[in-house]
Parts: structure tokens; sequence; C-alpha cells
């Protein structure tokens, strides 16, 4: 099967595509790339100089894929993820210390065979510590565990502890409480209604 290029598509001349391959629109693949058999590059996604992909790979919608990472055969990158090589992230440590020169090496990306990054993704570099949750404050390591451990006092009351979807913990009255599995904040209007 031939190699297919969408009109839109910004392919380098330096680039090596293997048989089967597509690029579709608004597409960019840099110098000296390497896309292996039957790869798909989606919309609006960039493939960065040197960067090498294995066969059957699938780069969703405005995924980026910066040098130097390398993708083994069968790998899924999903919608919008970001493989970075940012040389110049914070400029000092949690300390308050500033960077040395070699924190700014970048560590180059490897993803095995057949491995998917999805959405809302995050791969924490070689050596990085700790992450940020959703909302950006740091999270714990879930334990499995819905109660405290033994010898650990818990913060919550005792009618609050229990799990999603488990029955409430605390003492009994009659029939069982069920916890919903899911309860959303309800969120305020960010601009007043009577401004719309």
């Amino acid at each position: 099967m031939a190699t297919r290029i969408a009109p839109s598509a910004d392919v380098s001349q330096d680039a090596a595509l293997g048989e089967g391959t597509s690029i579709w629109h608004l597409a960019q693949v840099r110098e000296h790339a390497v896309l292996g058999r039957d790869c798909i590059v989606g919309r609006g996604a960039y493939i960065g100089e040197g960067v090498v992909m294995g066969d059957n790979c699938k780069v969703q919608n405005y995924a980026l894929v910066y040098e130097p990472a390398r993708l083994a055969d069968g790998v899924f990158i999903g919608p919008a993820v970001t493989l970075t090589n940012d040389h110049f992230p914070r400029a000092v440590n949690p300390d308050g210390t500033l960077k040395s020169a070699s924190d700014w090496e970048p560590v180059g990306v490897t993803i095995d065979e057949g491995a998917s990054i999805g959405a809302r993704a995050v791969c924490v570099a070689p050596g990085a510590r700790g992450g940020l949750g959703h909302s950006g404050r740091r999270r714990r390591r879930h334990q499995g565990r819905t109660r405290p451990r033994p010898g650990r006092r818990s913060s919550r009351p005792p009618h609050r502890l229990g799990g999603a979807g488990r029955r409430a913990a605390g003492p009994g009255r009659g029939r069982p409480r069920w916890r919903p599995a899911l309860v959303l904040p309800r969120l305020r209007d960010p601009v007043p209604r009577s401004r719309l």
C-alpha cells in the first residue's frame, strides 16, 4: 500500500516514511524523522526532528512528539498528548535554590511496544519526585483502602469514613445507608447571570 500524505500536511524531504503510512491534514513531520510501516499521524500532529517511530504506530490529532522521542512498534499516542523536551522548565528547586546546568539536560522519551498514552496522562521523567493532581495539589498514593490503617487517626469523622458506592461507616441506624458513586460539587458561574 502506498504512503498517503494530505495536501495540507508539511512533510520534510529528509523524513523517512514507511510503506502504508498516512499523514493527515495540517500535520508536520520534521527533518530526519523516521516513521515505520503503516503508521498514522493525525490532523495537526507534530513529529519533531529526529523522532523515531516503529511500525503500526498511531499519533492522534494535535499530539506533539518532540525529539529525542523513540516509539516502539504498535504505540498509541492519544489526542493532544505532548512528549516534550523543554530545556527551560522551572528556574529553582522546591527549596528555593537555583537549578544547576545538569538540570537542563533533557532525558529521551522511549515508549515500549504496544503502549498507549491516553488523554490527561502524565509521564514523569526518571528521578522526578512526586506529582500534581488534577487541581494542582499534591496527591497521596492510594492504598486501595477506605479506612485509615490501624494505628493511624483519620481527619474524617467516623460517619464520613467509607468509599464511594459502599455502605457508610458508623453506627447502624436501621437500614444501611449507601453513598453515591460520584458526587460533583456545584460550581458557581464565573460571570453573574445579570451581566449576560
